[in-house]
């Protein structure tokens, strides 16, 4: 994702939309006009819009593309409603704004997007199709659009049947044949419904039993349920992402429909960001020739007393993730072997030491690092822990609260007593830890994933669960408090 303030220009069949965006993907000024047929009528469009949004600071302008465009150079190669690709677009706007121009297929803008603040925030490989009038679609894998030899991500031209209806790309039974908004409205006529039958109207007679809104639906995302399985399969993407004006009620209409067991398995979701996609991930693509980034270090805060089992949780996140595991007693404990006369309070302040040296190891670690931190972080105060988070260069963090009822804790506790450092409280520490459990809680600089620990780990539904809830280190005022 690119970091300077930019416009984004997002070109519709109806629409034609415009905004400057922030560098965290957040828009701050909004222009619209209408499309229309004549390419020159639209550049002459886009540019009245661009003059609309723009200020002084604004480093580039991007531009997403209805149907195929070499990302390289800046050429698009097809369209639709609007064809472009007999213009020089990037090299018109350049040379009248004077700044680079940015031309991507806008199916790959949404993703960017989506990816950036949407659906898909914190997940570095996603696939994304949107589901219109046709069907349009894009890859990221580690956290970069997939283009193969330039124009990769034409998904709705997965071959779902054969011997199915001709395409208009000259092959029978893509997708988007039986599963765009266009189909739809061939599967609503052909079972004998009013044409102006939304989808939405058939997802709530569906809820009420009625058998044909029922098959429409099936046949309408049957086939799509057929193309996301094999994009699963090829791609294995952290979660699937449907847009586009039919996305939400597609991921509805999936939902009455049983997946075969399989060992490809994605979250399917529905896009957040409805048609401000296209012009943020214009305006946050980087441009060509931009060195790929490794993406934002993360930090997993595995939080919970002792003896409360995140020392197991946070293990079996590291083994999933492949991510070094940070542990407080693992730092401490040979200090506390080696130094004599240890007490309550020097423990506490060796621990505050520790926690210091976890946080400048992640400092000191390389852009794209993950790291999973384990300590109970209740021993100090909070804005301590937020400021060595902040300080850390740490981009994301989420939060793991690891629980179990105080008595277990306890029970816990004293199993392992006589197996830990002298340095440690004994036996003697039980109630205190006890009552200590009864009133302790995560940080709650975020979302936080709450974990039984008196039941195995399911690795796979609490990474799930992480993705979703990453937050931005530096968004202070949102993230860690005033």
């Amino acid at each position: 994702m690119a970091r300077e303030r930019a416009i984004g220009i997002d070109i519709g069949g109806t629409h034609l939309r415009a905004a400057r965006v922030s560098p965290d993907g957040a828009i701050e000024a909004r222009a619209r006009g209408m499309s229309d047929r004549d390419p020159a009528v639209v550049i002459q469009r886009i540019a009245y819009l661009i003059e609309a949004v723009d200020q002084t600071g604004v480093a580039r302008i991007g531009i997403g593309v209805p149907g195929r465009v070499d990302f390289e150079h800046g050429r698009v190669l097809s369209g639709g409603y609007v064809d472009l690709s007999g213009t020089d677009l990037r090299g018109l706007l350049e040379a009248r704004f004077h700044r680079p121009v940015v031309v991507d297929n806008d199916c790959s803008m949404a993703l960017v997007a989506e990816s950036a603040v949407g659906a898909a925030r914190g997940r570095r490989s996603a696939v994304m199709l949107t589901i219109g009038t046709g069907i349009g679609g894009a890859v990221m894998d580690e956290g970069r659009i997939v283009r193969g030899r330039g124009a990769a991500g034409q998904l709705g031209h997965i071959g779902v049947d054969p011997a199915g209806r001709l395409c208009l790309c000259g092959r029978r039974g893509c997708v988007e044949t039986v599963s765009s908004g266009t189909a739809l409205g061939v599967h609503i006529r052909e079972a004998g419904l009013p044409p102006e039958t939304t989808a939405a109207e058939l997802l709530a007679r569906r809820a009420e039993g009625d058998v044909v809104a029922r098959e429409v639906l099936a046949r309408w995302a049957g086939p799509l349920r057929l193309a996301i399985d094999s994009l699963v399969a090829v791609h294995d993407p952290e979660v699937v992402v449907l847009g586009g004006g039919l996305g939400g009620a597609a991921v509805a209409a999936l939902e009455g429909i049983e997946a075969p067991a399989s060992w490809y398995r994605s979250p399917v979701v529905a896009a957040q960001l409805g048609d401000d996609a296209g012009v943020i991930g214009a305006a946050l693509i980087a441009p060509p020739g931009t060195p790929h980034e490794a993406g934002p270090k993360r930090v997993v805060l595995v939080n919970g007393v002792p003896a409360s089992g995140k020392s197991t949780v946070a293990g079996a996140i590291s083994r999933a993730t492949g991510w070094p595991l940070l542990s407080l007693d693992t730092v401490k404990t040979p200090f506390l072997d080696e130094i004599e006369g240890v007490d309550r309070p020097f423990n506490r302040r060796l621990g505050r030491a520790t926690l210091r040296a976890l946080f400048e190891l992640v400092r000191e670690a390389p852009a794209g690092t993950g790291v999973v931190m384990d300590a109970w972080f209740g021993f100090q105060p909070p804005e301590f822990t937020a400021e060595l988070l902040a300080l850390s260069g740490a981009g994301e963090f989420a939060e793991v609260w690891c629980a179990a009822p105080p008595e277990v804790i306890g029970e816990r506790y004293l199993a392992r007593v006589g197996h830990r450092s002298a340095a440690h409280p004994g036996v003697d520490y039980v109630p205190e830890l006890v009552a200590l459990a009864r009133r302790a809680g995560p940080l709650r600089f975020g979302p936080v994933a709450e974990v039984d620990t008196r039941v195995p780990v399911d690795a796979d539904a609490l990474l799930r669960r992480i993705a979703g809830g990453w937050r931005n280190v530096n968004h202070r005022e949102e993230a860690l408090g005033p």
